[in-house]
């Protein structure tokens, strides 16, 4: 380990291989990875437990108590992935007892300076979030999804898979996966297509997800209408079935078109 002498780390903290840059501070109940470098000022405390080959910049805040008036101190937890790279002025808060309990970070993603990922989100793997883009509480974004900056998902939200939320938008309800949207509040411009072909997405899988967002938010049919008649028209394919999945199990309703 390269502990700055500086550093303050309580004795049960658990660590690994890890560097501790000048005056971080590293509570009682943390848990940290081997290859894990913490820059100077860090905090992390509460229940905190993060992985390998982490990068922690300078005055990042990870583990204190949730901004939630019903919070009273209890054993919640955060739990963050490998090799994520968290820069400065980065928050992230555990879970609330009232919530999931946790709030989970995947592994490979890139959080600008002041994002802030709230009590009780999951934020899957590969995702990047610009500058100061803001998650309210129980909160999901899922793989490879792209927030620019300056923007504020409500809490409940969701941001689909390959989705990618334009700079200051508030997205107020789920934005589906493959979209882009954008605005206040956050409406769909179209499909990513630049990001699902860096994910490998062949031309013809390309179309395919363009006619059904044709057919289920382009069309004069009801949602249900228009979700029987992509699967009776397309073929089987499991991109299709999880668009179809993410937009049934919507509780805050799915963000439409720009008119």
């Amino acid at each position: 380990m390269n502990i700055h002498p500086t550093a303050i780390i309580a004795p049960s903290a658990q660590l690994g291989d890890v560097t501790v840059g000048p005056y971080s501070v590293i509570g009682p109940d943390v848990q940290i990875g081997d290859g894990t470098v913490l820059g100077p000022s860090v905090v992390i405390d509460g229940h905190t437990t993060i992985g390998k080959n982490n990068k922690i910049f300078q005055f990042s805040s990870l583990g204190s108590p949730p901004q939630d008036l019903k919070y009273k101190n209890e054993p919640t937890r955060l739990v963050i992935g490998d090799g994520n790279t968290i820069r400065e002025h980065v928050v992230m808060n555990p879970g609330t007892p009232t919530g999931r309990g946790v709030t989970t970070v995947g592994s490979r993603n890139l959080f600008m300076i002041g994002s802030h990922v709230a009590h009780d989100c999951i934020v899957g793997d590969d995702a990047v979030f610009a500058n100061n883009a803001t998650l309210a509480g129980h909160v999901t974004v899922e793989s490879m999804a792209i927030l620019g900056g300056l923007i504020a998902v409500h809490q409940f939200a969701r941001i689909g898979r390959i989705a990618m939320v334009g700079g200051g938008a508030m997205a107020a309800m789920d934005v589906p996966p493959f979209a882009i949207a954008s605005g206040d509040r956050a409406r769909l411009y179209g499909i990513n297509v630049i990001g699902l072909k860096r994910r490998g997405y062949t031309k013809d899988k390309i179309l395919l997800i363009e006619k059904a967002y044709r057919i289920l938010f382009r069309g004069n049919d009801t949602l249900n209408d228009a979700i029987k008649k992509v699967q009776a028209e397309l073929p089987a394919d499991p991109d299709i079935r999880y668009l179809i999945e993410f937009i049934q199990t919507s509780k805050r309703g799915v963000c439409r078109f720009r008119l």
